[in-house]
């Protein structure tokens, strides 16, 4: 049997012309000062880091507590300029590190959770104020919500998980407080929350479930450059909920704006993945481009909050004044986490070997974002091609494609900055273990 996959006249000129266009497009190019400044003031913490390699002799993640400690106080600021009632919840799956963690509640951060395990050890850590969501809670992480429904609030999914905690509820003789989650519109992401179309008939039926107490919506959107998605559903909501009864919006104590917000670096990405470079590489044409950068800007933190704010002021305060919530994760702790590996061996053609593998990080995130490697055993402001590899008995572990320093050689140490949003908890125990977690010394 054969099948005929040949496009019709029509979808050939189409698909031509679109792939005419990405090749055509042009990507921003990684401006030069801005890597050069952030090289450079790793470089001046070299002696931290090379201290730390000399006493372990191994492959470190690297725990900087006091940038942690900063960009909590920093967002927190951003916010508070512009919201006089808003709370902040960690989420928790961006590194879950029980330190990241214990650092954030200690600055006054709630917590945002997606499993069972996740509730766990958002109640071990001592956390007050959980907020519990994602698609697929089973009734036994119901029951732990329940159990712990003075601390932990539920945002809901769906109405089948709505009745299912309603009864858990009941049969424990608890209330509980929860919030429904929206699908955002035009969102990709169909598998989570209400859609916005049904919403008033779901805040309906939470309204008459016995054994909860509803008080809130939430919805997630994902790789915030800048505010304008969220913006957009903001305002979709508002145009929802502006249609509600008074004994509805009674109810209504909180919004949860879901979703991170990007580093002000913006997205720092590697040529194969620009959309020329997509394009080329599927023609199986050379992409080997290791010295050119790409990436997308992103929005200040104050950007987001001032257009959260006007938002949130037109399209939901004119309606009725709630409580806002944040749930930052990439944002704070990003930079909370450094890789320090050490060079062990050098092949043929310069491509040097790391005593840790990407088993570190999880994924093979290295053939699609540049991060900066560093050399600290030779540091230079300059950068050279060189495939940097790690230890796994895969061609996908690959660390990077250039190296900042004078040369490379074995027994050098090199250092990945700001690696701590959603590499850490995504680790693995493939052939190699992941790096020990030590903390960087404190000033």
């Amino acid at each position: 049997m054969t099948f005929d996959f040949t496009p019709s006249q029509a979808a050939f000129r189409d698909a031509l012309s679109r792939v005419e266009a990405m090749l055509r497009h042009k990507d921003g190019r990684l401006p030069g000062a801005m890597v050069k400044a952030y090289v450079e003031r790793f470089f001046n913490k070299k002696e931290v880091f090379l201290d730390l390699a000399e006493v372990h002799q191994e492959p470190l993640y690297v725990l900087d507590h006091a940038n942690l400690k900063k960009h909590a106080a920093m967002f927190k600021n951003a916010f508070a300029a512009c919201f006089p009632d808003f709370a902040c919840y960690y989420a928790m799956k961006s590194n879950n590190h029980p330190e990241v963690s214990r650092i954030l509640v200690n600055q006054g951060f709630g917590l945002d959770v997606s499993s069972g395990v996740e509730v766990e050890r958002a109640l071990a850590l001592g956390a007050e104020d959980v907020i519990f969501s994602g698609p697929g809670k089973t009734d036994k992480e119901l029951f732990l919500a329940v159990e712990n429904s003075g601390r932990v609030k539920v945002l809901m999914d769906s109405l089948g998980e709505m009745e299912r905690l309603n009864r858990l509820a009941l049969q424990a003789g608890k209330k509980v407080r929860v919030g429904l989650r929206i699908t955002p519109p035009s969102s990709p992401w169909k598998k989570f929350g209400v859609a916005l179309a049904n919403l008033g008939a779901a805040w309906k039926k939470a309204q008459e479930c016995p054994g909860l107490e509803i008080q809130g919506l939430q919805f997630h959107t994902s790789w915030n450059l800048d505010p304008s998605q969220q913006v957009r559903t903001i305002a979709a909501i508002g145009r929802e909920v502006g249609q509600w009864s008074p004994e509805m919006l009674g109810a209504l104590k909180f919004l949860d704006i879901g979703g991170g917000y990007w580093p002000q670096a913006g997205e720092w990405q590697v040529y194969p993945v620009t959309q020329a470079g997509q394009v080329m590489k599927l023609a199986g044409l050379d992409v080997d481009r290791p010295l050119e950068h790409y990436y997308a800007p992103a929005q200040s933190l104050e950007v987001f909050a001032q257009s959260l704010y006007q938002a949130v002021e037109t399209h939901i305060f004119s309606t009725v004044p709630c409580r806002v919530c944040m749930e930052p994760g990439r944002w704070l702790c990003n930079g909370a986490m450094h890789l320090l590996l050490n060079v062990v061996d050098k092949k043929d053609g310069g491509l040097v070997i790391t005593d840790a593998g990407t088993n570190a990080v999880g994924w093979e995130r290295y053939e699609m974002d540049y991060a900066p490697v560093l050399n600290l055993s030779r540091p230079a402001l300059e950068e050279k091609a060189c495939e940097i590899m790690g230890s796994l008995c895969t061609p996908h572990d690959l660390w990077g494609l250039s190296y900042w320093g004078q040369d490379i050689q074995p027994g050098d140490v090199l250092l990945i900055p700001d690696q701590g949003a959603y590499t850490y908890s995504l680790k693995q125990d493939f052939i190699k273990a992941p790096p020990r977690v030590i903390s960087m010394p404190e000033k």
